[in-house]
């Protein structure tokens, strides 16, 4: 059985990230959404604190050892602060993490050192297709073997940082088999859209289209390639953490709304409507968390049924955070639909978790 206790280290971690998220990204979380710009200066405190260092062995430039728990109880906490900002934070793992979990011994020492040792730097990832059905394990781009390279072919959307990225991991189809490849920012055939990403939310987090026509690319762990369902169960679970994050401000924002705000003479946490929605809320919450912290510790273990797990937290912490984002901005009443009221915006965030699989990886 795993233990509900953080440890000392975690809850070091816990009680660091927690204070960037509730003291530098709530308080920006507002400007960054309106101004459509997340400052550089949070982005490069948030990396300070040293989550992918932490996860990352002293052999390739970090000091600690990847776990999928300790990086849930991290970015749920980053998350409550605000999604945008947690996602460009993260943004370099969604290069490094795949190279650590499958890439080949040259690979992790030619890529992992400097991007771990160095300063926050735009190194990203491709998994989702603007498709009606998009499916990670039936990708519509295509990868096809020329001699020991590959040659890539399709279209990615919802790409973080993309037009700057030095390096990208694109997935694709290869044979019938999802498989993750390493293009550089140089490579003939790439190309990235002008404009970013016209969102409902996360419109802090600079997002772009990414074409590949014939790009030349080098298969994540060589030859042999790597295990697709524990990189896309990992990314499962850090969706699922960073929904936790969304639903939890949602509910600190409301309960401590509904404590203040008076209606006929009681404050309406009183009335027994309000009092069942946040007990609703509450509930379904931590069924949740449970249920994330349940997969990330069978993934820690190598359990069989982590990626079935990891499913069913991803599929619903989705539902779970549109319901509570949304009982939010209904406990503010006509307030919750006003622009500069938080609970808006994290209602439209909430709202995109189903659609943006592969922006987090633990």
């Amino acid at each position: 059985m795993y233990s509900f206790e953080p440890n000392e280290e975690q809850q070091m971690l816990i009680d660091a990230v927690g204070k960037f998220a509730s003291n530098d990204l709530r308080p920006a979380a507002h400007d960054a959404e309106e101004n459509h710009e997340m400052p550089q200066k949070l982005i490069n405190k948030g990396w300070e604190l040293g989550l992918l260092q932490a996860s990352t062995p002293e052999a390739y430039g970090g000091f600690g050892d990847r776990s999928a728990v300790t990086n849930v109880l991290a970015v749920e906490e980053m998350a409550f602060g605000d999604l945008a900002g947690a996602l460009a934070v993260m943004t370099p793992s969604l290069f490094a993490t795949p190279i650590l979990l499958g890439g080949s011994e040259e690979q992790k020492q030619e890529y992992l050192p400097k991007i771990i040792e160095g300063a926050w730097a735009p190194y990203t990832g491709a998994l989702i297709e603007y498709s009606f059905d998009f499916d990670p394990n039936a990708l519509k781009t295509t990868a096809k073997a020329e001699g020991s390279a590959y040659v890539l072919n399709g279209e990615k959307a919802f790409v973080p940082f993309a037009k700057d990225a030095e390096a990208l991991i694109m997935y694709a189809n290869l044979n019938g088999v999802t498989q993750g490849f390493i293009v550089k920012k140089e490579a003939a055939g790439l190309s990235i859209s002008a404009e970013r990403e016209k969102l409902m939310g996360l419109n802090a987090l600079p997002m772009y289209r990414v074409k590949l026509e014939n790009v030349t690319a080098e298969r994540l762990g060589g030859a042999s390639g790597h295990n697709f369902e524990l990189i896309l169960a990992s990314m499962r679970i850090a969706s699922a953490a960073a929904a936790l994050g969304v639903a939890k401000s949602s509910l600190d924002y409301a309960k401590n709304y509904a404590k203040e705000r008076d209606a006929f003479g009681v404050k309406i946490a009183q009335k027994q409507a309000v009092a069942f929605m946040l007990a609703e809320m509450a509930v379904e919450l931590e069924s949740m968390r449970l249920l994330t912290w349940e997969a990330a510790w069978q993934l820690d273990n190598g359990k069989e049924e982590a990626v079935t797990s990891a499913y069913l937290a991803f599929t619903g912490a989705c539902d779970m955070a549109m319901m509570v984002t949304d009982r939010g901005v209904q406990i503010y009443g006509g307030h919750g639909y006003i622009r500069e009221n938080p609970v808006e915006l994290l209602m439209r965030n909430g709202r995109g978790f189903p659609m943006l699989l592969g922006l987090a990886i633990v």
